[in-house]
């Protein structure tokens, strides 16, 4: 059974509550949760950064619950921020809640806030709180906001416990189709296959720890009843030698991907760790499609001008991947003035004019929702993007033999 502890923030449904200020967000997580996570004040701009709590929902699993600032805060310079902190969390929503207080005036910023949430794709419940304060329960509320906001909308009583039932029943109605179903390995092993994970333990994997991407990569072929057998890159030749047949897949880390795939048996499949979460996290035929331009451009000496993205805020190390090894990999193989600008978080530029590709890191720290909403920019600019294992793999002249998880229109 999944538990808070096993289950990262990035591989929950993250659930958005939005409105505005005062309008009983952080008392419905409150009640929701059962906890005081979020502070509750009758002063207006209480929340200031999303409140982010992890949790379980009986018949949904694993979730994240977001309170946001208000959307109507814009009165002076911090009101801006926290507006703009509500935007950046409804890039990460898979489900929102967008919230209506028991008195009418503010619905039509609140109704322009949920049809941009649907503009978004995002699944939206209108939800009229502190309905304890109506006569009849808010129910001719909640049909009334029903009708304006065209989605279904329900009462509830954070104070008394009401309603609760039914808005969990609801957000269970609203997952994504392929919500728990997207797999990181996909068809390249099944059971009984033997795969070969090799992880480096460089400076970027701190001792005695895995990165993210190994441990859920290595739960779900444990879950898939594969043999798995894993070494660091300079033991692969033991592995290797250990094994009766050649193993059905090899996954490595994109940095060594040089080395392992000229020691592979040709029978075995290769890929990365970085290249499965391109597909889990973000539009593989997109960063697919950015990877071959990469790989069209080497030797040409051209000015390219690269935007790097890390989910991942750390302080910088000698040989980083984003920061150094990257980049270097970048002006020897394409050749020519290539300019490169590293950006590490949520810090994403607004406009991406002059950029001619953006890579990604594996997106480990994000959820796919968040990571989808960066392709739908990068397309809105014409900007191609892909992320760091395709991009290594372009660069190395491989890529046309690395296996990917799903079938990708050539």
């Amino acid at each position: 059974m999944t538990t808070l502890q096993d289950t990262p923030r990035a591989s929950r449904l993250h659930i958005g509550l939005f409105g505005r200020r005062n309008s009983g967000k952080s008392s419905l997580m409150n009640a929701l949760t059962g906890q005081e996570i979020a502070i509750v004040s009758a002063r207006p701009g209480t929340t200031t950064d999303p409140v982010y709590k992890s949790m379980e929902i009986a018949g949904i699993g694993p979730v994240v619950f977001i309170d946001t600032a208000g959307f109507d805060d814009d009165e002076a310079e911090l009101g801006a921020a926290r507006v703009h902190q509500t935007e950046r969390a409804a890039k990460e929503t898979d489900i929102a809640l967008v919230l209506f207080p028991p008195e009418e005036g503010g619905d039509a910023e609140a109704l322009r806030f949920a049809a941009h949430l649907k503009e978004m794709g995002r699944p939206v419940l209108a939800v009229v709180s502190q309905a304890d304060l109506l006569a009849d329960g808010g129910a001719a509320r909640a049909a009334a906001i029903g009708r304006a906001a065209q989605v279904t909308a329900l009462a509830v009583s954070a104070r008394e416990r009401r309603g609760l039932d039914a808005l969990r029943r609801e957000i269970a109605r609203l997952l994504p189709a392929d919500y728990a179903l997207r797999s990181i390995t996909g068809d390249l092993c099944r059971e009984g296959d033997t795969v070969l994970l090799v992880m480096p333990q460089d400076i970027q994997a701190p001792k005695g720890r895995l990165i993210l991407p190994q441990v859920q990569t290595l739960r779900e072929l444990l879950d898939k009843h594969a043999l798995v057998l894993s070494c660091t890159t300079d033991k692969l030749d033991e592995a290797l030698a250990l094994l009766r047949e050649p193993p059905q897949l090899i996954i490595t880390d994109s940095q060594a991907f040089r080395t392992v795939y000229e020691k592979k048996p040709k029978e075995s499949l290769i890929t990365s760790f970085s290249v499965l979460f391109a597909a889990l996290k973000g539009d593989l035929s997109y960063f697919l499609a950015g990877a071959r331009l990469l790989a069209t451009r080497k030797g040409t000496g051209g000015s390219d001008h690269i935007l790097i993205a890390e989910a991942c805020t750390h302080k910088p190390l000698a040989e980083d991947i984003g920061r150094v090894k990257l980049p270097r990999l970048l002006r020897r193989t394409l050749g020519g003035e290539i300019a490169v600008n590293v950006v590490s978080g949520k810090d994403f530029p607004e406009d991406l004019t002059g950029y001619d590709l953006i890579i990604h890191c594996g997106s480990c720290m994000f959820n796919r929702s968040y990571v989808l909403c960066r392709v739908a920019e990068a397309r809105a600019a014409g900007v191609p993007m892909t992320n760091y294992g395709l991009a290594i793999a372009a660069l190395l002249g491989i890529l046309p033999d690395v296996a990917l998880p799903e079938r990708v229109e050539p």
